[in-house]
């Protein structure tokens, strides 16, 4: 790191568990986020800032004036802009050091499979059980570690699925494909602070896996309910009849 570096990140360096050295392996760390939106915009602030070296941006979508109520990476002036360039531009203006990479569009197994094997680590900040299920299938393959969230009305969750740790369960031993019924923000309502919690802890939870410190929330489910601000978390174990991991 050159000076400006060492002053930029001098709040990291200073915290034991990171210093020096931790800061300069998240600069030379990658990370895919997926999804833009509520949960994607502060993990994908948070991770810039920090210093994760190359981000890849991935996101179909397009600004919608419904989004700015929650999705803070994006601005009135980005209406009509893919999520992927808007962000990646307010990301520069946040870490002009780091390199980002848009990819405006949805991404389907063969390009997850390609942009998966090429990260350190992938952050699902998706809205639908279709993406989940196909960004959980890649990790797996690639044994890649996958940041999980989701939040809806006001109760968010959170979990880390590591496929590199021996009998770890994966994203598919807690929601089988065609089990439930999914629940969308346009037609549930989504409290706009939730999801920049979990967004947030999402970040943490990938910085702790890049730098090998803490418990990440492996094996675990973090569970919030915003209403009474109670936090709950719940052990999570590999399902012996999982298709995805256990075959």
């Amino acid at each position: 790191m050159d000076d400006q570096q060492l002053l930029r990140y001098s709040r990291h360096i200073l915290l034991p568990q990171i210093d020096a050295l931790g800061q300069q392996r998240l600069l030379n760390s990658s990370a895919l986020i997926v999804g833009l939106g509520g949960l994607g915009s502060p993990l994908a602030m948070y991770l810039a800032s920090s210093g994760v070296g190359h981000l890849i941006l991935a996101d179909g979508d397009n600004v919608d004036i419904t989004n700015l109520q929650r999705q803070i990476i994006h601005g009135s002036a980005d209406i009509g802009k893919p999520k992927a360039h808007s962000a990646q531009q307010r990301l520069q203006l946040i870490n002009p050091e780091i390199r980002i990479t848009p990819v405006a569009q949805r991404l389907d197994d063969n390009a997850l499979r390609h942009y998966v094997s090429h990260v350190d680590i992938v952050i699902d900040g998706s809205d639908n059980f279709t993406t989940r299920f196909a960004v959980n299938r890649a990790c797996v393959a690639a044994k890649k570690p996958l940041v999980s969230g989701a939040a809806i009305r006001f109760e968010g969750q959170l979990s880390v699925f590591d496929p590199r740790i021996e009998g770890s369960p994966c994203y598919h031993c807690l929601y089988r494909e065609g089990s439930g019924e999914e629940m969308r923000c346009s037609e549930n309502g989504i409290l706009a602070p939730l999801v920049g919690l979990i967004g947030s802890l999402q970040a943490i939870e990938a910085i702790k896996v890049l730098l090998g410190i803490g418990e990440p929330l492996v094996g675990k489910l973090l569970l919030v309910d915003a209403l009474s601000m109670e936090l709950r978390t719940i052990k999570l174990r590999q399902d012996p009849q999982c298709g995805v991991c256990n075959h």
